[in-house]
């Protein structure tokens, strides 16, 4: 039985390696000249496979999509991920913040070569500069050619028993998941949730003063909120257009919410989310006569540079809020956020096919025969493991499908 797969992302090449492994034939076909280009990069921001939570908890990352995940986590679990790399040879542990990374001796280009070797050894014909570009009556499909040479242009239709699309989102274009898809599968009638950007900066309107003088700067140990929403813990970078980082990130959702309703948002900075109002004020009451305040912060609370700056450009009065105004601004500093950083620049997407597009396999409701892995599908998760493994969990779902299906 022959399985093409387009795409030659970590949810591809999963569904390759499980099929040929059930003993399927597999052709897969890739735009790019090579395979795996956004695996690599993500991996060079920390290689983050998964993470260790427990399944319910780490289901209800997916947001509106966590009943769906409930069932493909536990068809290809946090611990199946384990597995799976250390079967490559690629041994894993559990950080301290329960993210899963392979151990330091394993860089990201290890795994994938291993991983190659092993699809290889499995049979797996992979094919690099090859387009897809659409589909050709109830099961076809037509690519072109585009490696230099010769045959470089030629059009040719492939007739598979099974296709799996799993051709990413739309950011990072310059890895091949640019999105390009989308007019492809609306033409057969697809619904296709529009791209937005996930995981991405948040746009903050500072003044020229401000980034002229901090730049780039760390706030570490800090909370973030939108609006009422739950506080999110971590460490934040101000930017010269506004801040990032991982509970930046992981507001995306509410931030896109806001600023689709509004127009704008608010960021409440806890700067000292583990001091109690109380406490804190207690610490602010004890300032002394005379005392600047990058004085008083510094001695009390340990909050140096750049705090007393950026506190000036979001309450220019600050110096003169009594103990308990200072206090209550220091647990809820407002950042107006006036957008979100370019989709391209985005970690990952929201958006693309809508999840009531496909069946309880993952199989186009529009055109059975045909699977969806990975990033085309329309989820969203933050990062710290749980975007890889969403990827790969559809992956191993899409094939258990298609192995299903093949069965007499």
């Amino acid at each position: 039985m022959l399985t093409v797969i387009i795409g030659g992302g970590p949810a591809s090449l999963l569904v390759a390696q499980r099929l040929a492994e059930a003993g399927h034939q597999v052709r897969l076909f890739e735009a790019q000249a090579t395979v795996g280009r956004k695996f690599l990069v993500a991996g060079h921001g920390g290689f983050n496979l998964s993470n260790a939570e427990e399944l319910d908890r780490f289901a209800s990352r997916y947001g509106p999509a966590a009943a769906r995940f409930r069932e493909l986590l536990g068809h290809f679990s946090p611990a199946d991920m384990r597995a799976w790399a250390a079967d490559l040879g690629i041994a894993t542990f559990v950080g301290t913040s329960g993210r899963i990374f392979p151990i330091a001796a394993h860089k990201p280009a290890d795994l994938l070569r291993a991983w190659l070797t092993r699809l290889r050894e499995l049979g797996v014909e992979i094919n690099t500069r090859h387009r897809w570009l659409g589909f050709v009556g109830a099961t076809g499909l037509r690519l072109r050619d585009e490696r230099p040479g010769p045959e470089t242009g030629r059009e040719f239709n492939l007739e598979p028993a099974a296709t799996v699309l799993a051709l990413g989102g739309a950011s990072w274009a310059k890895t091949g998941s640019d999105g390009a898809w989308q007019p492809l599968l609306q033409a057969i009638g697809v619904p296709v949730v529009p791209f937005a950007p996930a995981n991405c900066g948040a746009v903050v309107a500072w003044s020229d003063f401000f980034r002229q003088k901090i730049g780039r700067a760390p706030l570490k140990n800090i909370a973030l909120r939108v609006n009422d929403g739950a506080e999110v813990r971590g460490e934040i970078m101000l930017t010269e257009y506004g801040l990032e980082g991982t509970p930046v990130y992981a507001l995306t959702p509410q931030l896109r919410a806001a600023l689709a309703r509004d127009g704008h948002a608010v960021l409440g900075l806890n700067l000292k989310p583990d001091l109690t109002a109380a406490a804190l004020l207690g610490k602010l009451q004890q300032r002394r006569a005379g005392a600047s305040l990058p004085d008083l912060l510094r001695k009390s609370l340990h909050l140096g540079a750049p705090v007393p700056t950026l506190l000036r450009e979001t309450s220019p009065d600050v110096a003169t809020l009594s103990p308990a105004a200072l206090a209550e601004l220091l647990r809820a500093v407002p950042l107006p956020v006036t957008g979100l950083r370019p989709l391209d620049e985005a970690i990952s997407t929201a958006g693309g096919i809508a999840l009531a597009a496909v069946d309880e396999h993952l199989m186009l409701r529009q055109r059975p025969g045909t699977f969806v892995a990975g990033e085309m599908l329309d989820w969203e998760a933050p990062t710290g493991g749980y975007l890889l493994q969403g990827c790969f969990s559809t992956a191993a779902w899409v094939a258990k499908g298609i192995a299903e299906r093949s069965q007499p």
